[in-house]
């Protein structure tokens, strides 16, 4: 299984990830991305990771 990790330094907070995929992305209080699970039945992960503006999600083998 992959993991999903953020680049905490990286991630600006835009929300895209969570618009794409609430399952596996949230936006926390601090307003960068959380990851809340690491695999999502309806996304492809690697394509979500893609549509980072800034390249802050990472997608470990």
């Amino acid at each position: 299984m992959s993991k999903v990790k953020i680049d905490e330094n990286a991630c600006v907070g835009c929300g895209l990830c969570v618009n794409i995929c609430a399952e596996v992305f949230e936006l926390a209080d601090n307003g960068i991305v959380k990851v809340k699970a690491h695999e999502c039945a309806s996304c492809d992960l690697s394509e979500v990771a893609s549509q980072c503006p800034v390249n802050a999600i990472l997608i470990e083998d």
